[in-house]
């Protein structure tokens, strides 16, 4: 788990940050949805995940135990989308 000397820190910024990539992806605001961690089993908002977005992609963070919960890339090719570290995203209905 990271702490507050580590200075990867300093680039992290609340999952709000990547409200809009989320928005494209699922068609929803999805930061007032739940998930639940898979690695500790933590249930919150999706905006209250952490969020690294200044690497080739966004990684959304845990914010108990720091595990990657969701990773998006975009390429020329397409965009991707991997969330096996979420158990579960709530999806709004249409």
């Amino acid at each position: 788990m990271a702490d507050s000397t580590d200075p990867g820190m300093e680039r992290m910024l609340d999952a709000n940050a990547a409200a809009g990539a989320l928005h494209d992806i699922f068609g929803a605001e999805m930061t007032a949805h739940p998930h639940k961690c898979a690695h500790c089993g933590n249930v919150g908002e999706v905006g209250t995940t952490r969020a690294w977005m200044d690497g080739p992609g966004i990684v959304l963070r845990c914010s108990i135990c720091s595990e990657v919960v969701i990773r998006i890339v975009e390429t020329p090719d397409g965009r991707y989308l991997d969330a096996r570290g979420a158990a579960y995203l709530r999806l709004p209905r249409s």
